[in-house]
């Protein structure tokens, strides 16, 4: 698999550390679900590699999330600011 170069003015941001902890995955599990490498996974929650369309659809299914709540151009807040701020609304 070639790398894809990281663009600077539109990033690619990511929650695959947080979706892996909350199922206690560990990067080697998933790796092996995606077929890829740990060091992509690990490369990948960095932000020092972004996924290919094919490999970002087979994440997104181990997880069974469609692909807007894995992956963003705008950083992610953390969800208990977006469930207190929703709460307390």
């Amino acid at each position: 698999m070639s790398p894809v170069r990281r663009g600077k003015e539109l990033p690619i941001y990511n929650r695959l550390a947080v979706l892996r902890a909350e199922r206690g995955m560990s990067r080697a599990a998933l790796a092996h679900a995606v077929e890829v490498n740990p060091q992509t996974i690990g490369a990948l929650e960095r932000g020092d590699h972004y996924p290919s369309l094919d490999l970002a659809f087979r994440l997104c299914a181990v997880f069974d999330l469609p692909v807007e709540a894995v992956f963003s151009r705008e950083p992610f807040t953390p969800l208990s600011t977006q469930v207190y701020r929703e709460g307390g609304a």
